[in-house]
């Protein structure tokens, strides 16, 4: 089978883009994290997204509110791994949290729960000095959420504007 002048152009085209666009997505974004005060130091169960007290939980308590990210409630789920930028205090893996609310800060793009933003720290006394911080320079990337134990979790829509639908949110 002979390709067309348009049939081989358009392999070339892809075959050169794919690997770029895979590259891609291993590149981290510049930006900020601070955190929030939390007694418990869990999530917040009123965030914007509507998960509840499952969102407060989540992820072992690694949530986050985000700004720009959070897309008007389309960004809620989505999963990010942070890692800071203070080569002494911070663990070159990072944070995993997902976002389950929406927040902004001092020009920043996470305001994650006190159990995610500790987790940017090296060891149990790097947590603690990153703490005093408040606000850190971070890198971020989405990557696919991990949730042990849960397969497919929805919600049901309560104020969906037509009665004779039932309206779902995919949740995680």
């Amino acid at each position: 089978m002979k390709l067309n002048f348009k049939h081989q152009l358009g392999l070339l085209f892809v075959s050169l883009l794919l690997p770029a666009l895979c590259f891609s997505q291993d590149s981290f974004t510049c930006s900020r994290a601070t955190y929030y005060g939390s007694p418990d130091c869990y999530g917040n169960p009123r965030g914007a997204c509507g998960f509840g007290e499952y969102g407060k939980t989540v992820n072992d308590g690694s949530v986050a509110g985000v700004s720009w990210l959070w897309k008007n409630g389309s960004g809620c789920g989505a999963c990010y791994q942070v890692r800071c930028k203070i080569a002494e205090l911070c663990d070159e893996n990072g944070a995993y949290v997902v976002v389950t609310d929406y927040g902004e800060g001092d020009r920043t793009d996470f305001i994650t729960s006190p159990r995610g933003y500790s987790k940017l720290g090296r060891k149990t006394y790097a947590s603690t000095e990153l703490l005093k911080y408040g606000v850190v320079d971070v890198e971020y990337r989405r990557v696919p959420c991990r949730y042990g134990g849960y397969n497919l979790l929805v919600k049901v829509h309560e104020h969906g504007r037509n009665p004779r639908y039932l309206a779902i949110q995919n949740v995680v």
